[in-house]
């Protein structure tokens, strides 16, 4: 296996692209997005490798956000490589009309619900229709679910949905092919612990992968994200290579700091209904993140929604005339976040 680092202006940070190859076997893991530099970057990285885009085999994407899988299309037409992403993610990478239809009819549901203005809306439009050169053709995916085993590039892939960031954000855990490898139950009947995984955005080095905003697809994404990441505690894998920027190492230890900073959130945005009264999501976002532009004018309402949501559902928060207040504040958000 081997990393190929991509630059990447428009969105959070570096971006990888793994190499799984043997012999004439060549895969790729995630393909940055479709931008001349990237594009670049990618056919040197594999050139340097004695390869070029025609020789890909197989695509394995972790999710359809176009910093992973913007190239895929491209280099499925050179190659006539297999693509493989979630069942969920699929129709967008396909780039379906219904499909990216629904998803910008959501959006803009949500927006409203969240109280944004009409100003900032129109500002976040502008910018969405300015990335839209991002995604490339688009491509024909194979799609998978959690538990499809891969046979790529002479390596082995167990597929584990893990939702939040993206409803069909997947990792792959890297195995020999035997059972004992394999996610699930080991030859003791324990749980899985070790060994190493691609983990797209589920789980980064730097900076919390956003929930809410990232895909308004997911129905209570806090508490699907906060589920994945007890399933990276429970893995306990030695190490995973991120979408994004180095490989962690201790990705148990980094999967209970960022639910430690889901908590924290959970707390700062009872501290804003608390000194402030009511608020809509666009409101506790303002006090949360400031002024906001680009993506995260979505990313911002997004993240506070999905506190603002699990709060909710969890009874800590009512909600009456698109405002949430405040009913009782827990005395320990840990059961709750």
């Amino acid at each position: 296996m081997d990393r190929i680092t991509l630059g990447n202006e428009e969105f959070e940070g570096r971006n990888n692209a793994y190499v799984l190859a043997d012999g004439d076997e060549l895969a790729l893991v995630d393909t940055g997005v479709a931008t001349d530099d990237i594009r670049t970057d990618l056919r040197d990285g594999l050139a340097k490798r004695g390869y070029e885009f025609a020789d890909v085999d197989d695509i394995v994407l972790t999710h359809f956000h176009v910093d992973h899988a913007g190239l895929a299309g491209e280099i499925q037409r050179e190659s006539d490589a297999t693509v493989y992403v979630h069942e969920a993610d699929a129709p967008l990478v396909e780039q379906d009309e219904a499909a990216v239809a629904a998803l910008e009819e959501r959006r803009e549901a949500l927006l409203e619900e969240w109280g944004l203005p009409e100003d900032v809306r129109a500002e976040l439009r502008s910018f969405l229709a300015d990335a839209t050169h991002l995604e490339g053709p688009s491509a024909e995916p194979t799609p998978i679910e959690d538990g499809t085993v891969l046979e790529v590039g002479g390596t082995t892939l167990e597929t584990v949905h893990a939702p939040g960031h993206a409803a069909g954000l997947c990792c792959f855990e890297i195995g020999d092919g035997s059972e004992t490898s394999r996610g699930g139950e080991a030859a003791d009947g324990g749980s899985r612990t070790g060994g190493e995984a691609f983990v797209g955005d589920a789980v980064l080095p730097v900076y919390t992968p956003n929930v809410g905003g990232a895909d308004v697809r997911v129905e209570r994404p806090l508490e699907r994200y906060a589920e994945t990441l007890r399933t990276f505690v429970d893995r306990g894998y030695d190490r995973v290579w991120p979408g994004h920027r180095d490989p962690i190492e201790e990705s148990s230890e980094r999967a209970r700091t960022i639910l430690a900073h889901h908590r924290e959130r959970s707390e700062n945005v009872l501290d804003v209904l608390e000194e402030h009264g009511p608020a809509d999501a666009w409101t506790v976002s303002a006090h949360l993140f400031g002024d906001l532009e680009g993506i995260h004018i979505v990313h911002g309402p997004g993240e506070a929604y999905a506190h603002l949501d699990h709060l909710r559902h969890e009874g800590v928060l009512g909600y009456a005339d698109g405002e949430y207040h405040l009913e009782e504040r827990p005395t320990d958000l840990e059961a709750l976040v």
